[in-house]
């Protein structure tokens, strides 16, 4: 049994030790906000943040991990107020959004160690796969995010309305079979 801390809460995964972290988080965790991509490590879609650092959870099984802290997008903000969140609210970042929770928490991870990265900084930082092309997107939304950390700008936008995820069975009326 591997045990190690997701989304500041200890986990114990009985799952083989050569798990990707990737599965245990969606298929074990219900942490379905780290996705699935490419599976080889190349495009992203899966980031999240193990002790301070970007990775790409299909690439590092459950046993790696014993003792570490793991931070998925769904621990983020709870309220998507954080300012990665906010800032690619605003600027219409997404498009069809698959990619969006890799590339914010790598942008997340980028901006606790640089409060001012360049445009190099961030394209060297920011290796995922965006297939819709956003990265101009990107760039200006994590720049403004850096903005606002520092104190900079603001951002009026308020977080983008949602379902709590408590309430989520309650928003979906259910199916009654025809007879």
């Amino acid at each position: 049994m591997t045990k190690f801390t997701v989304n500041n809460r200890p986990v114990e995964y009985r799952m083989d030790g050569d798990t990707p972290l990737l599965w245990a988080l969606r298929d074990a965790s219900n942490l379905t906000g780290t996705k699935y991509g490419c599976g080889t490590g190349d495009c992203g879609a899966c980031m999240v943040e193990v002790d301070g650092e970007a990775i790409r959870s299909c690439l590092v099984t459950i046993d790696e991990l014993e003792g570490r802290f793991i931070t998925t997008i769904e621990a983020l903000s709870r309220d998507r107020s954080h300012p990665v969140q906010q800032a690619w609210a605003a600027g219409n970042v997404p498009q069809c959004g698959f990619c969006q929770s890799g590339m914010i928490m790598a942008a997340s991870v980028l901006l606790k160690k640089n409060k001012n990265p360049s445009n190099d900084e961030i394209d060297e930082a920011i290796a995922n796969i965006c297939r819709c092309g956003t990265y101009p997107r990107i760039r200006e939304a994590i720049q403004r995010a850096a903005r606002v950390a520092r104190g900079e700008d603001v951002l009026s936008a308020a977080p983008p309305p949602g379902i709590d995820p408590a309430d989520a069975a309650d928003a979906v009326p259910a199916l009654t079979p025809k007879k």
